[in-house]
C-alpha cells in the first residue's frame, strides 16, 4: 500500500488514509500533509470557493488546507484496489471509495481538507461558501453542493450509494 501512496502522490492522501486507517487506531482520518502548489484539475468555481473559505478560516485562526483534490481515473482505481486489499470485502471497501466513473474527485468537483480542526471549521462554515460535507463517514470530504449562503443537502452515510 505504501507503493500506492507513493504512486498517487498528494492527490489521494486523505482518501488513502481512509483506506489504510490512521496511526491512532483504525478510524480513518484526513491526512495533514502540505497542500500542493496548485489545485490543478479542480473546477475553477470549487477552487475559488475553497480559497475564500481558507482565507476566512485563517482569519479565525484555523488552519485549513487541501489534502486531496482532482485525481486521474487511474489514481482513483488504485484507491479502489487499495480499499479492497485493506478491507477484504467489496461491501466494506465501497463505503470508503467510489469507482472512477462516479468519483467527484475524478470530475474535479470534490476536495479533501485537513487538518481535523480545519475540516470541523469547514463543516460549520462551509455553506457560507457553498461547500458541503457530503459523506457522514468522511469528515474531510467536501463538494460544492449548494450555492454560497445556501443550505447543504443531507449527507450520504458513506460512498456505497455511488456503486449502483
Amino acid at each position: 500500500m505504501v507503493a500506492v501512496a507513493a504512486a498517487l502522490g498528494w492527490a489521494a492522501t486523505g482518501a488513502l488514509d481512509a483506506v489504510r486507517g490512521s496511526d491512532r487506531g483504525d478510524a480513518p482520518v484526513a491526512a495533514a500533509t502540505p497542500s500542493p502548489p496548485a489545485a490543478t484539475g479542480l473546477d475553477p468555481e470549487l477552487e475559488r470557493r475553497f480559497d475564500a473559505a481558507r482565507a476566512a478560516a485563517d482569519a479565525d485562526g484555523v488552519e485549513l488546507r487541501l489534502t486531496s483534490g482532482w485525481r486521474t481515473a487511474a489514481e482513483q482505481q488504485r484507491l479502489v484496489e487499495a480499499a479492497l486489499e485493506r478491507y477484504g470485502s467489496a461491501q466494506e471497501a465501497h463505503r470508503w471509495v467510489l469507482p472512477p466513473e462516479t468519483s467527484e474527485h475524478v470530475a474535479g468537483l470534490a476536495i479533501d481538507v485537513g487538518p481535523t480542526d480545519g475540516a470541523l471549521w469547514l463543516e460549520q462554515h462551509g455553506a457560507e461558501f457553498g461547500l458541503c460535507r457530503t459523506y457522514a463517514n468522511e469528515l474531510w470530504h467536501f463538494e460544492a453542493a449548494t450555492e454560497p449562503g445556501g443550505t447543504c443537502p443531507p449527507m450520504h452515510d458513506d460512498a456505497s450509494h455511488g456503486w449502483g
